[in-house]
């Protein structure tokens, strides 16, 4: 990227600048609304993350360090240090393909800013109001940040979460922590260079635990850095923006700086999130989506079905194709491995995502007749829509067709308040008492009134 291409006065500064500057009582109430329902979903990831065998890993790691420190662990009781706690509930949270999306930067903002800034108001026994600011701030500059930086990251093979992720998390937590001007602007500097994460996952071969703790990563990273501002660790002003700053080094030819600022304070990156259904990637949504409206409420047997085709964008032609997945991550990226599930049993149970049900040989016969091909429709609406073209043809000669431009959960078909909340409750029944899920949620739709955070996440031990 030229020089001259780059913003100049530097526009990550005013977007930090305001930032800094929100005030509860003048956040719109739909945005303040909607932040408080992406704070519930992603507790309730976080939940269901806590009992997979990559959050265990991770919590051993960690509690091995013999680190000393006030911030919950969710579903377990043993506190942390903030950063650390960050690691352990983002990897959680990012740990089953259940958590929210930012769908035109591409960017999981959930996982990394619910962590960062839960793990971060407890160790500064910060009010409620100051953790639902740092929810708006984070999901706002990682949505920002996310646009600005463009496309070309992702198709080059880097993770967009976790390069806008460390930034978005640094200044969440810098505003939990009522950071100045100043203090918040090198919190978003330093976590410019924790930047990272390749999507080698998504290559067909097997994404073990990588992608899982990439969340936690940049929750950890962001948490660290807020706190190493807060002791006047300095950084260049330019980080993100500036000559050799994250912009330059990871954008490509469309790097749009100006999306740093756009229309900033009138619209809000909250109005944009994507609350996903089901436990796969967010391309192969609308497709799971339509095989279940398409079969109707009983499944097909796999020998009902003589071909599946799914028309999508190049990008996931290319990125979500494998046929035979060899692991659970693998499988959740796959449209075969989901389109036969979809057709032939309920997607919506996470368990169907088990080592044990990706082997089903039924299954993954049927996978094998699913296929993919580049809808020019869908390639041109890339990637404002996920949406997909199915056509699902029986054994009996018959057709069944649908079309989705936007899976339920998208800002188009947001799911509805009993939805968000039968999702939660369904992600915590494995991890707490039904009392204690009620709790929670009264003490979510009310955060702002909080006097501690406390007062919330002490809830979420076991």
């Amino acid at each position: 990227m030229k020089a001259e291409t780059l913003p100049s006065p530097l526009l990550a500064k005013e977007l930090i600048d305001f930032l800094q500057g929100l005030q509860i009582e003048k956040v719109p109430a739909p945005v303040a609304d909607i932040a408080k329902w992406c704070l519930l979903d992603s507790l309730g990831c976080a939940l269901f993350g806590s009992k997979q065998e990559w959050a265990r890993i991770m919590l051993e790691e960690m509690s091995a360090e013999g680190g000393q420190g006030v911030s919950t662990v969710i579903g377990r009781d043993k506190p942390l240090p903030a950063p650390a706690a960050a690691l352990c509930n983002g990897t959680a949270a990012h740990g089953f393909e259940l958590d929210d999306l930012l769908d035109e930067p591409i960017v999981h903002p959930g996982a990394i800013i619910i962590p960062a800034v839960l793990a971060t108001a407890e160790s500064v026994n910060a009010s409620g109001a100051r953790l639902l600011l740092g929810v708006i701030a984070g999901y706002e500059s990682m949505n920002r940040i996310g646009i600005a930086m463009g496309l070309e990251p992702a198709h080059r093979g880097f993770h967009k979460t976790t390069l806008v992720g460390p930034v978005g998390a640094a200044i969440a937590a810098g505003v939990v922590m009522n950071l100045s001007p100043a203090q918040l602007l090198t919190a978003a500097a330093l976590g410019c260079s924790t930047a990272s994460g390749v999507k080698s996952y998504a290559a067909g071969t097997g994404g073990g635990m990588m992608k899982r703790m990439h969340a936690g990563r940049a929750a950890e990273s962001g948490v660290r850095m807020a706190q190493l501002a807060a002791r006047d660790f300095s950084a260049p002003p330019s980080a993100i923006d500036g000559r050799f700053g994250l912009l330059e080094c990871f954008g490509g030819k469309d790097i749009k700086p100006e999306e740093l600022t756009k229309n900033l304070g009138k619209s809000w990156a909250t109005e944009n999130v994507y609350v996903k259904v089901y436990s796969c990637c967010s391309w192969i949504q609308a497709a799971v989506q339509q095989l279940v409206a398409l079969r109707g409420d009983k499944p097909l047997a796999p020998g009902d079905i003589a071909k599946i085709r799914i028309g999508v964008s190049s990008y996931a032609t290319k990125n979500n194709g494998a046929v035979a997945p060899p692991d659970i991550m693998g499988a959740q990226y796959s449209f075969p491995y989901c389109a036969a599930l979809a057709a032939t049993a309920d997607p919506a149970d996470p368990a169907m995502y088990t080592e044990k049900e990706i082997n089903n040989s039924a299954r993954r016969e049927l996978a094998r007749r699913v296929e993919l091909y580049v809808d020019a429709e869908m390639e041109a609406a890339y990637p404002k829509h996920y949406g997909s073209r199915v056509e699902v043809q029986l054994a009996n000669g018959k057709s069944l067709q649908s079309f989705v431009m936007d899976p339920h959960g998208m800002p188009a078909d947001p799911v509805t308040e009993p939805e968000r909340i039968a999702k939660f409750k369904r992600l915590a029944a494995p991890v707490l008492a039904a009392n204690t899920t009620e709790e929670i949620i009264r003490k979510v739709r009310a955060v702002e009134t909080l006097n501690s955070a406390r007062e919330l996440s002490a809830l979420l031990r076991t």
